[in-house]
């Protein structure tokens, strides 16, 4: 029997896992087969009186680890739990649930014990609120008067110089980079610069 270049390909391929898979078996059963590390063997005293268990010491990085072997033991130990009973919590006494202001105590000037701060003069008038039009151009033709284009919020307003927009705000100047603007219910003049947005 005559083998082609395409089966031969297949049986070196077959012959090359065949000697993996052996290999893999070997190593598995030789590392089960091993020896355990050796354990030494101690005793620690349980909470039964004249009682020692075997303890396992389990080397690691660092210092050996003490594992007793009853630490899956279910029996509840009373004497850990009476032991705890006792701790009472005593905090600061303000209650972290409630929401208060603690008072910061005012600071005393230096030089002068108990002394009054001298009464300050009351507040002057609010100023008066900012005029909320906006100035984005304006058009001049020969022989014709200035026009500003202004805008508050949606509304578009053009006014000439001495016209009043929204009933309440008069044009005084117009002037290239800015317009003049007096509030008229509050006499209030603003100087209101070119938008570029």
């Amino acid at each position: 029997m005559k083998v082609g270049a395409e089966d031969r390909k297949k049986v070196i391929a077959l012959a090359v896992l065949a000697v993996g898979a052996t290999a893999a078996v070997v190593y598995m059963l030789s590392s089960l087969g091993g020896t355990p590390p050796p354990v030494a063997a101690a005793h620690v005293s349980t909470p039964n009186p004249g009682v020692t268990q075997p303890v396992r010491r389990v080397p690691g990085r660092g210092p050996a680890i003490a594992i007793a072997s009853n630490t899956l033991d279910p029996e509840l130990r009373l004497q850990l739990l009476e032991s705890s009973e006792g701790n009472k919590y005593e905090g600061s006494g303000r209650n972290i649930f409630v929401p208060t202001l603690e008072e910061i105590p005012k600071p005393i000037m230096p030089g002068m014990p108990n002394a009054k701060l001298p009464p300050q003069p009351p507040p002057g008038p609010p100023p008066p609120p900012p005029i909320p039009l906006k100035f984005f151009g304006f058009a001049s033709h020969t022989g014709e008067p200035k026009r500003a284009f202004l805008a508050q919020g949606d509304d578009v307003f053009i006014a000439e110089e001495g016209q009043i927009v929204d009933r309440r705000y008069k044009v005084l100047r117009i002037n290239p980079t800015s317009v003049e603007i007096e509030d008229v219910l509050n006499n209030n003049h603003q100087t209101i610069p070119l938008s570029s947005s």
